[in-house]
């Protein structure tokens, strides 16, 4: 993976690039997550470049909890804003927390974007008060619990299942806690009329985690934005139907 270094740390990322036409497709993984959860939009690069990060203290990325006094979701944002800058890709796709990232860049940062495509997503994106106590002391537990039926995934095949538990293991549990509660407190519900680039939100239809009804409301609430829902998926549809997935951000982009 490539590294950009920005506010005395690296973020990782990795590009596809089949050609350099389109408006260019930066992914930013969820919780406790890191760039390989993307690693089926790369079929993407044959329209425009694709890149996945990793977001500081996931993956390959440098450490955003030596630097003291830095929010998670501020840092997360410098992140997105520094690799976007780099590779000069213009169309955010965020699921999850990641969607949160987004959308703080979107409102918050002066980075210029052609648009937005928000997956597991929402305005808010409360917590179980369960799985936020299990994340402090029970990590098994929550992770068992995230993997129930219809969370991350509807019907995934065990080799899914392991690269997501893995991939969560490996980031560990203080920094997967610490995603979790930085979605727990995430609210822009009061702000979306603020978003002034084209907005897809798409949402795996069984999604119990981000639920259908709040990428309605993104589409809704947002001036040009658009809903598009992934049959025989749940929170990650991005890994568990990628053609599906792939089809609908490909119109998305078609239309921009």
């Amino acid at each position: 993976m490539k590294q950009v270094s920005h506010h005395g740390r690296g973020t990782a990322y990795r590009r596809s690039a089949r050609t350099e036409t389109g408006p260019g497709l930066l992914c930013i993984h969820g919780s406790g997550g890191e760039a390989g959860v993307w690693k089926s939009q790369s079929r993407l690069a044959d329209r425009t470049p694709v890149t996945a990060m990793d977001l500081s203290d996931h993956g390959e990325s440098g450490s955003l909890t030596a630097q003291a006094g830095y929010e998670a979701l501020s840092g997360y944002a410098d992140d997105v804003v520094a690799v976007a800058e780099e590779t000069g890709d213009r169309v955010l796709c965020g699921n999850s927390l990641g969607a949160a990232v987004a959308l703080t860049v979107a409102l918050d940062r002066e980075l210029p974007i052609d648009g937005l495509v928000l997956t597991g997503a929402g305005a808010r994106l409360p917590v179980l008060d369960d799985l936020l106590v299990w994340l402090d002391e029970d990590f098994d537990r929550a992770i068992e619990f995230l993997h129930g039926p219809d969370r991350l995934f509807h019907e995934p095949s065990d080799e899914l299942v392991g690269i997501s538990e893995a991939a969560m293991r490996e980031t560990g549990r203080e920094i997967t806690a610490r995603d979790f509660r930085t979605c727990h407190e995430f609210d822009v519900r009061e702000r979306l009329g603020e978003i002034d680039v084209p907005t897809l939100a798409v949402v795996g239809e069984h999604d119990k985690l981000t639920p259908p009804h709040y990428h309605e409301a993104l589409a809704d609430a947002i001036p040009d934005g658009e809903m598009a829902t992934v049959d025989g998926a749940a929170h990650l549809a991005m890994l568990e139907q990628p053609a599906a997935f792939n089809s609908a951000v490909e119109s998305f982009l078609d239309r921009l």
